[in-house]
């Protein structure tokens, strides 16, 4: 069973940094793709940035490229987001979410069935 625990949300003034964590485990495949999601008060769930371990690809939304960076830690078995030059509109909760084995949906969250709990970012003076 896959699990996966996010750490790191929290208030940030604009133009600040914040490092989001999901830590996984339970994988029964090699291949997957893991990544991050948002979710604001009223608006649907967008993919934000994710990474595929077939081939160590990495995928952003157009909103925060240049912005966002995703990463692994393959001993820690943990995914981080690094966030830099945050603005008011980045506020919403963050999931990490997972598929095993791949998707050609990489940016839709129907094709996810692992998620984490969520985490708040709050962007704001």
């Amino acid at each position: 069973q896959v699990q996966l625990v996010e750490s790191g949300g929290g208030l940030v003034q604009p133009g600040g940094s914040l490092r989001l964590s999901c830590a996984a485990s339970g994988f029964t495949s090699r291949y997957y793709i893991i990544g991050w999601f948002r979710q604001a008060p009223g608006k649907e769930r967008e993919g934000v940035s994710f990474f595929s371990s077939s081939d160590g690809s990495t995928y952003y939304a157009d909103s925060v490229k240049g912005r966002f960076t995703i990463s692994r830690d393959n001993a820690k078995n943990t995914v981080y987001l690094q966030m830099n030059s945050l603005k008011p509109e980045d506020t919403a909760v963050y999931y990490c979410a997972a598929v095993l084995y791949g998707s050609s949906k990489i940016f839709s969250p129907l094709e996810y069935d692992n998620w984490g709990q969520g985490t708040q970012v709050t962007v704001s003076s």
